[in-house]
């Protein structure tokens, strides 16, 4: 087996940045996820081990209905803990103890409604904190300011639906961002990032055109937040969204049953849909290894099909009281010939089918598989491109 040291030229670090697309569709408080529905097995409702519409961090424990694999650790001197752990039940475990968490792990979108006569300023409790925040992208729109001419959030009704960055990465892409709402099946307005600068403008209504080209609210990209507060009405048919007094459809009302707490599927009102579309931003190192088998190597196997077939006592050697001598190694000749009774000079020809990638210590750390076995012979020289995700 030969083995080949990476020079500087051969290794090279690149950042790969995609725009992955997520959907949202949510209808009488169920979530579907990229327009896939919930999927039950042979023995547990959802084959994930998580609630439907939301997504599995793991992915493991597939249609387990009690017994489930989980990650543990013992409790030693490097105090290696998992964050979901209680810190004072390690502190008086003893040494040894065996801490577990959970694979279980998810996550989805999820909905927080503030009505204007309802709790205000830091008791807002999920939109309260991002007071700062949102002040330090005005430099991006005015509309993003927790208080100004355009509306006091402390106060007036806000519509705030929370995306976890499982779903987007570092970041959402602006100018990605489509907010679609329906009533019976029908689109009755849209709202996009048209600008690239976080205002959620309406594009159309089916109803009206009192508000195309306003902003119904804004979006922060890093931190995955819409902020929803149009209050106009988008139709007229009267709809109870949660609040107990019928009203018409506003975009403060989108998104109604969206993990607020109640159980999949027990708000009814399937006339009001709503459609979540956007890309996100994720970026990925990966390390391009280029590995050369040069002309003059690798020519010789060590799979026993390389050598001649049926050739007895060739690993046996000649000894006597003068001499020891080893017999040669009868090589198979793997040349095709134009004539089947006529036999081709030999060459060594050998056929590559993997690379093994080793570290200092010659352990071996990684196998790449070409798709088809590559013909190598003396005169030749080959490059193999290796990619790996870091």
């Amino acid at each position: 087996m030969s083995f080949y040291k990476f020079t500087e030229d051969d290794l090279f670090t690149n950042t790969i940045e995609a725009y992955p697309e997520y959907s949202f569709y949510i209808v009488s408080s169920s979530v579907y996820i990229n327009n896939i529905p919930n999927q039950s097995g042979a023995l547990t409702d959802n084959i994930f081990g998580v609630p439907d519409g939301f997504l599995s961090l793991y992915e493991y424990n597939i249609d387990r209905p009690s017994t489930y694999i989980y990650p543990f650790l013992y409790k030693d001197g490097l105090k290696n803990i998992f964050k979901s752990y209680n810190t004072g039940s390690y502190n008086i475990a003893n040494y040894g103890t065996v801490i577990t968490s959970s694979y279980r792990l998810s996550s989805s979108i999820s909905r927080y409604y503030y009505d204007s006569t309802g709790v205000t300023g830091s008791s807002r409790t999920y939109l309260f904190p991002l007071k700062n925040t949102m002040n330090h992208y005005t430099y991006l729109s005015p509309r993003y300011a927790y208080s100004a001419s355009f509306g006091d959030k402390d106060s007036d009704s806000v519509n705030l639906i929370n995306i976890p960055s499982i779903f987007y990465g570092s970041s959402i892409k602006k100018g990605s961002v489509s907010l679609k709402y329906y009533i019976s099946g029908s689109l009755i307005a849209e709202l996009v990032d048209k600008n690239f600068n976080g205002d959620l403008i309406q594009v159309s209504s089916s109803v009206d055109t009192q508000g195309e080209g306003r902003v119904a609210g804004t979006v922060l990209y890093n931190e995955g937040f819409i902020i929803l507060t149009g209050s106009w009405d988008l139709n007229g048919d009267q709809i109870d969204y949660k609040t107990g007094i019928p009203d018409n459809s506003k975009w403060i009302y989108f998104g109604t049953g969206t993990n607020e707490g109640e159980v999949t599927g027990s708000i009814h009102y399937p006339s009001a849909s709503f459609a979540i579309d956007y890309q996100g931003t994720t970026h990925t190192q990966t390390l391009t290894m280029f590995t050369h088998a040069k002309q003059g190597h690798l020519n010789y196997s060590n799979n026993p099909t390389y050598l001649k077939y049926n050739e007895p006592n060739y690993k046996n050697a000649s000894t006597g009281s003068s001499v020891y001598g080893e017999r040669p190694v009868p090589l198979h000749n793997n040349v095709d010939s134009a004539f089947t009774d006529v036999d081709p000079d030999f060459q060594k020809v050998t056929y590559i089918s993997k690379v093994g990638i080793y570290d200092e210590n010659k352990n071996l750390i990684g196998v790449a598989k070409v798709a088809v076995p590559i013909k190598k012979t003396i005169k030749n020289n080959y490059t193999f491109k290796l990619k790996l995700d870091i």
